[in-house]
């Protein structure tokens, strides 16, 4: 389950899941919390944010707030990318309600789904076929802006 620190300069969809899965597994686990020196790190951030029983890192926020912003520019400049996200709209939406915070935003929804995925996995439950179909739509668009923020990352 814990792998070494994702970069968010490489994928930053991935860097924002792993930090996900990493603020639960402390919350799981706390007396794991030394067990390296970076979940030490991860945690002793939790403790300073106030993050200990829910909600996410700075860190997270920070990098989910860079791909949206990066989602906005996209959407405004290239229409294949728009009918992409237009026709993924019901099922983001349909993800969102069932949520207790339905006014999300959508590139938030698609990491949420990821997310809850990868935990059904671990726990060996069943994906439903609707599930894994809005999956395989969502799953290239988050490629796509994380191959772009890689791209105006190296760029820089």
């Amino acid at each position: 389950m814990m792998q070494m620190m994702k970069s968010k300069k490489d994928n930053i969809a991935e860097y924002i899941l792993y930090l996900w899965q990493m603020e639960d597994y402390l919350r799981a686990f706390p007396q794991h919390a030394d067990a390296t020196p970076e979940l030490h790190e991860l945690n002793e951030m939790m403790h300073r944010e106030g993050i200990v029983e829910s909600g996410h890192l700075q860190l997270a926020q920070n990098a989910l707030a860079e791909l949206e912003d990066l989602h906005a520019e996209i959407l405004n400049e290239d229409a294949l990318y728009r009918a992409a996200i237009i026709r993924l709209q019901p099922s983001l939406n349909l993800l969102k309600a069932k949520t207790d915070r339905p006014t999300m935003s959508d590139i938030e929804a698609c990491l949420l789904l990821l997310y809850q995925i990868m935990l059904l996995r671990l726990q060996q439950r069943e994906i439903t076929p609707e599930t894994a179909s809005v999956q395989q739509q969502v799953t290239p668009i988050l490629q796509f802006l994380s191959r772009t923020y890689h791209e105006n990352q190296t760029a820089i």
